[in-house]
């Protein structure tokens, strides 16, 4: 039956995961629209400034995202630690944390520069933008931003659920 269940929530989220995956495709089409537009519009200079922070929003937002699912794994496995855990064991997650939770802090800060940078962008754009184009633009980084996550948190689900069904498959004579 807990097979049955977790194959079950497993087809549901890859049913969801196909439907992000849908919107991706849109937004990225979305997107490929707004560059043209940009691109019209802007100067070269503030085009390539456009472009860098697009392409940098995904990559510095799938680091963070990593890095904290990476994080929170980490501390669960500290948190499961009783006293049959081998001292190795137990300084090696430590040293984990410690640099997992440094590199997130970086990547925090990393995050922050790019805010600012969003900000930049959009003075930038608002001086060739109508109000409408503006907001369409400030959309599609929002939308793009939680397609992100909601992907990331629907690939970590599915390794959860993965895991557990392979666990359960193993534990089974």
């Amino acid at each position: 039956e807990l097979m049955a269940s977790l194959q079950s929530r497993l087809q549901a989220l890859w049913e969801e995961q196909e439907l992000v995956l849908l919107e991706v495709r849109e937004c990225a089409r979305w997107g490929e629209e707004l560059e043209v537009l940009v691109r019209d519009l802007c100067k070269p200079q503030e085009f390539e400034r456009y472009m860098m922070f697009i392409g940098d929003l995904e990559k510095v937002l799938s680091l963070l995202l990593c890095l904290s699912s990476r994080l929170a794994r980490v501390q669960n496995a500290l948190s499961r630690m009783d006293g049959n855990t081998e001292p190795e064991e137990k300084q090696s997650l430590n040293e984990r944390h410690k640099l997992l939770s440094r590199q997130r802090e970086d990547a925090k800060d990393l995050k922050e520069n790019l805010d600012r940078r969003e900000r930049v962008v959009s003075g930038i754009l608002a001086k060739y933008l109508t109000e409408q184009q503006l907001q369409d633009y400030q959309h599609f980084v929002q939308v793009k931003t939680s397609l992100l996550i909601e992907q990331k948190d629907l690939e970590e689900q599915i390794k959860f659920f993965e895991e557990q069904l392979e666990n359960l498959e193993q534990s089974i004579p």
